[in-house]
């Protein structure tokens, strides 16, 4: 019975470590098995190829403001009551030409005043030099002394002097006189009037505003890199915001030639500073723009779109194939399937493609669209973009 009951003990022993075997084995041949699966797996994703295209660089600007160098304020030089204004808002003029006329009762008074004091001191300069005249004849002939003679000399300069004083107060009133007519200080037209007729206006009160806004100018401040691919005198376009331009800075008719949607205007490089021949990180480049269609004026401008006018072969890919918000990784798929992140040097881009300087080949494939979750040496199977298969 004993020697039953032992068998039966070993029995059991035996059938125990033999299902904890198999549990063990069960468990070894799964972990292995999902580790095989993991690691032959593979990401489907979208691609494209790095080409070389035709290429226009467009940018989007948050504000730009427009400037002209030909504006300044008209400005009386003298006091005076507005009698005339010899032109309306938005006259075209000339530089010198007469806006408006003013009035001063005191000056022409002064000019009275000063053309009286003339005659006095000619009167006295006449009978000072008659004197002076006597006493030098006298003195000839040692008949007077030569303290009266310098003395006569001394009265004889001094009523000259005090001509010269009474025709320098005649001449200063007669430039205040010439101040009453209100010139135009520059070329352009008249934007603002800010005095109307009857009002008294003190010296170096504005009366108008005069400017030509024929020609505007901007600046960008632009990396170095983007800057070595311009040259003085290319042509840019500008896209305006696909609504009218409402805004006014100074109430001109400007912005009746207003092409409402989606306008466009060519601007001009004019200058880049610091010049390419010297080192520097930031350049700054000063465009201008043909606005003799009047549909700008210097002002601040929103979502404006600045597109290159000239075209270029340069190597891009889809500007959505940048992986960072600082554009200089991508992910690369080699040929056996293997994603690789990869540094690059890109450029300018167009909204839909973006230069690539360092750190591609023409033909190599970049993953474009989403890239969370993407690591180095990832299995992927890579559904290029039809118009770059």
């Amino acid at each position: 019975m004993k020697k039953i009951f032992g068998i039966a003990i070993v029995i059991i022993l035996l059938m125990a470590v033999a299902i904890v075997g198999w549990g063990a084995w069960l468990n070894y041949s799964d972990e292995h098995h999902i580790a095989d699966r993991m690691d032959s797996r593979v990401v489907e994703l979208t691609a494209a190829r790095a080409k070389v295209r035709e290429f226009s660089p467009a940018a989007t600007l948050d504000a730009i403001r427009f400037s002209s160098d030909t504006m300044a304020d008209a400005v009386a030089l003298t006091d005076g009551r507005i009698l005339q204004w010899h032109v309306g808002k938005n006259t075209n003029v000339r530089k010198g030409d007469i806006l408006v006329n003013m009035a001063n009762e005191n000056i022409p008074l002064k000019i009275q005043q000063a053309e009286s004091a003339i005659s006095k001191a000619e009167a006295a300069l006449a009978q000072a030099y008659n004197a002076y005249q006597r006493q030098e004849r006298l003195l000839q002939r040692r008949a007077t002394s030569q303290e009266k003679y310098e003395a006569a000399e001394a009265q004889c300069m001094a009523a000259q002097g005090a001509l010269r004083e009474a025709q320098a107060q005649r001449d200063q009133c007669l430039v205040q006189q010439g101040w009453l007519s209100v010139e135009s200080p520059v070329d352009g037209e008249v934007l603002i009037i800010y005095q109307r007729e009857g009002s008294y206006v003190q010296a170096g009160t504005p009366i108008a505003l005069v400017g030509d806004f024929q020609w505007l100018h901007f600046s960008l401040n632009i990396s170095d890199k983007y800057a070595r691919n311009l040259k003085i005198g290319e042509e840019s376009f500008l896209t305006f915001p696909n609504t009218k331009i409402l805004g006014k800075a100074y109430d001109t008719d400007y912005g009746a030639g207003n092409k409402g949607l989606g306008m466009e205007l060519k601007a001009s490089l004019r200058e880049i500073v610091p010049p390419l021949s010297e080192p520097a990180d930031i350049r700054r480049t000063v465009w201008e723009v043909d606005n003799r269609t009047h549909i700008l004026e210097p002002m601040i401008y929103t979502g404006v779109t600045m597109r290159a006018g000239i075209r270029y072969q340069v190597l891009t890919v889809p500007l959505s194939a940048m992986a960072d918000q600082s554009h200089d990784k991508v992910f690369v798929v080699d040929g056996e399937g293997i994603i690789h992140s990869r540094s690059v040097v890109a450029g300018a881009d167009d909204d839909k493609y973006i230069e690539i300087y360092e750190g591609l080949d023409e033909g190599e494939i970049v993953v474009v669209g989403s890239f969370e979750g993407l690591e180095d040496g990832m299995k992927v199977e890579a559904e290029l973009e039809g118009e770059d298969a």
